[in-house]
């Protein structure tokens, strides 16, 4: 039987290749619906980021069928979030389902950086600290925008399947009219 921190390692460089995708297509369908505000600029900024670290996983990780696969599940789970259950819900909390799936990718990272600090695989190690570096000022910076969502509240609670990508000048002024 294999070393179980191998395999730890290598089930969490799946997981991680998941998540990285995620960050980069969830983000960036969010950021599109929210448009040029404060929060959609924030998930902006980590898709951009994500776009930029998940090649070097694969580059690092030694396992391109299991990566591959698991960017397969990412695909499937993200279309049936994508068409399904983000034109259910209110923007605001599509917004905070993304930043939750974001958190699980650090997590998921940390433990990586963990296992791979007892095991010496210093190219991962050094994958670890890249994303985590910038990634937690990102989420950082997605959690402070989230007051947006209270500046405009009326359009924190429409269906994030609607399209209202407003500057917050404008949208505010859509409120104010409505009242």
């Amino acid at each position: 039987m294999s070393d179980p921190r191998i395999r730890l390692r290598d089930k969490l460089c799946r997981e991680i290749a998941q998540a990285e995708h995620d960050a980069r297509i969830h983000t960036r369908r969010e950021a599109g619906r929210l448009g040029d505000v404060a929060p959609g600029r924030a998930l902006l900024a980590i898709s951009e980021h994500a776009a930029e670290v998940e090649p070097l996983l694969a580059k690092v990780a030694h396992q391109p069928i299991g990566l591959h696969i698991a960017r397969v599940v990412a695909d499937v789970f993200s279309a049936a979030r994508h068409f399904l259950f983000d034109r259910l819900i209110d923007s605001d909390r599509s917004f905070r389902a993304t930043l939750i799936g974001l958190k699980h990718g650090v997590d998921a990272t940390r433990l990586l950086r963990e296992v791979v600090l007892l095991t010496n695989d210093v190219e991962l190690l050094k994958f670890c600290d890249l994303i985590l570096v910038e990634r937690l000022c990102l989420i950082e910076d997605a959690e402070q925008a989230m007051s947006w969502f209270a500046e405009n509240s009326a359009l924190a609670l429409r269906s994030s399947g609607r399209h209202f990508a407003l500057a917050a000048p404008e949208a505010a002024m859509m409120t104010a009219m409505k009242v």
